[in-house]
């Protein structure tokens, strides 16, 4: 919660300082006059982004105990374990676009944005587990923190309007709002299994439906408009790929939540 909140913040300063600075440009000679009255146009898109999780532990999470069959990695004299609890850490990514524009009106665009992105999320699992090595008649009991990691990499299909408030000289702010169906390449995760043989890894399902919302802001320059974009993705279906384990079968419903901060070029 508090990466999510240092982004709001920043997002909050961002909209705040911004359209000041816009404010404080003398009348110059605009750039690129006649741009915003091209039908079509096209450009590309870089951007870095973090990948959260909004994840509901099931009901009686403390209070279940999963046997030996569902912690096949946790070790070998373990009888039996309980989840205490389960925090996601975000780890940055990137994301690289092309980008298609269509004009709408004087105020209105409807923009196709297919992107690649990599993003990494992190599972912390707080574990109680029961050992009973041979020779003891009493169970050691121990609490470990075991960190599951998520890697994925995206393909996006993003259908986004944006509403652009009137030029002022050089700089225009707009609001957007979307829809994207993601596919995930690496939700399989075969190679991290054939790496990894000992280890159960935590996987997720490949296809995913996101609505977003963000703020940007359109700068004119003598030969191309650039811009700069601050968007906030939430999935709507639960993600995870159930394998009959204490890692998914912990969680009752847990669905992807991305901050992207991209750089347009058009």
């Amino acid at each position: 919660m508090k990466a999510e909140r240092r982004v709001v913040l920043m997002l909050i300063i961002f909209i705040i300082i911004l359209p000041f600075s816009a404010r404080s440009q003398r009348k110059v000679v605009l750039n690129m006059p006649h741009y915003d009255e091209t039908k079509f146009h096209f450009g590309f898109v870089l951007g870095v982004n973090q990948s959260f999780v909004s994840l509901r532990p099931i009901a009686d999470l403390s209070t279940k105990v999963f046997d030996p069959t569902y912690i096949p990695d946790l070790g070998t004299y373990i009888t039996s374990a309980r989840v205490f609890s389960i925090t996601s850490t975000p780890v940055p990514g990137f994301v690289v676009s092309i980008l298609a524009n269509m004009r709408m009106g004087d105020l209105l665009d409807l923009r196709f944005i297919p992107s690649l992105s990599f993003g990494d999320r992190t599972l912390n699992y707080t574990i109680e587990t029961s050992d009973l090595p041979p020779g003891a008649t009493i169970p050691i009991r121990d609490t470990v923190v075991f960190p599951k990691k998520v890697t994925s990499t995206y393909i996006n299909f993003p259908l986004e309007v944006r509403c652009k408030a009137m030029r002022y000289n050089n700089f225009r702010p707009y609001v957007m709002v979307g829809a994207q169906y993601t596919l995930d390449l690496a939700s399989n995760a075969k190679k991290r299994e054939q790496k990894n043989q000992n280890e159960k890894i935590v996987k997720f399902n490949q296809n995913d439906f996101y609505l977003e919302g963000g703020v940007g802001f359109d700068f004119y320059n003598e030969w191309f408009k650039f811009g700069v974009e601050l968007k906030m993705m939430y999935g709507l279906m639960d993600v995870l790929k159930r394998e009959g384990n204490i890692y998914t079968d912990s969680i009752d419903k847990l669905n992807s939540k991305i901050f992207q901060l991209s750089l347009t070029f058009e």
